[in-house]
């Protein structure tokens, strides 16, 4: 429970002390949209691994090589713990925005912060809403930010299992014209979910595959794209199922 304590601690005292540096970052926005972007990258970084060091994570990490650092890229996971985003987020070489749920628009000061890091909000029970957000996801990538979704939807609260691939997420890829790179998470639930209200010391392995570019394809294949890199993941997934 400790480490509950001191991750909830860390994560609102960092939210009120950074209130000043919301202010930098919002007039520093209005000179240099791309230092914004980096220096955002980076505190939002520095918080996560207090984070992760307050709940005694290790990762392993495998394939870091083959994420691009010169162009955006579209990362595709499997999802079953919120600290996936943190485990994640700490790698990225680039600005990179989440697609997270309409209802974290509404946590005070989170969401000014998921927003200059340019995290979209899904409406998930209203498709014209959720066609927007992935509209919006394109222009990121065009624009140099990579994105980030879980296309399962939401989280899956069932050990070693997969929720189908929601097909409307592989547009950011295509209509970008970004590489998509699948990321296979193991044991992200065991920090947190799987003992609430606990944080867990745990060993998560987190894996990226070899960079797919839909243009590539043909239209067969674009058509079973979800299915594609559902069983990319899940090979990596259970290949890696020894290692925790």
């Amino acid at each position: 429970m400790i480490r509950f304590i001191l991750v909830a601690a860390f994560v609102i005292l960092f939210l009120i002390v950074s209130i000043p540096l919301m202010l930098v970052e919002w007039i520093i926005g209005k000179f240099n949209m791309d230092i914004k972007n980096r220096s955002s990258l980076a505190i939002v970084n520095w918080a996560f691994r207090g984070c992760l060091f307050f709940s005694g994570v290790k990762i392993t990490v495998i394939g870091e090589e083959n994420v691009p650092k010169d162009v955006p890229v579209l990362y595709i996971g499997n999802h079953r713990s919120y600290f996936d985003i943190l485990l994640t987020y700490t790698r990225v070489p680039r600005p990179t925005g989440y697609i997270a749920k309409d209802s974290m628009e509404k946590i005070p000061l989170l969401n000014i912060w998921m927003k200059n890091l340019h995290c979209l909000f899904l409406n998930r029970e209203n498709l014209k809403e959720g066609m927007k957000t992935i509209l919006a996801a394109i222009e990121k990538v065009k624009s140099g930010i990579s994105i980030c979704i879980f296309p399962e939807g939401t989280r899956n609260k069932e050990n070693d299992t997969f929720l189908p691939f929601h097909q409307g997420s592989f547009k950011i890829a295509e209509k970008g014209k970004c590489p998509l790179i699948p990321i296979a998470i193991n044991n992200a639930a065991d920090i947190f979910e799987d003992h609430l209200p606990k944080i867990k010391k745990t060993h998560v392995v987190i894996e990226y595959g070899k960079p797919i570019d839909m243009s590539l394809m043909d239209r067969d294949e674009k058509k079973d794209i979800s299915n594609i890199v559902l069983k990319e993941i899940q090979t990596m997934y259970f290949k890696n199922k020894e290692l925790v």
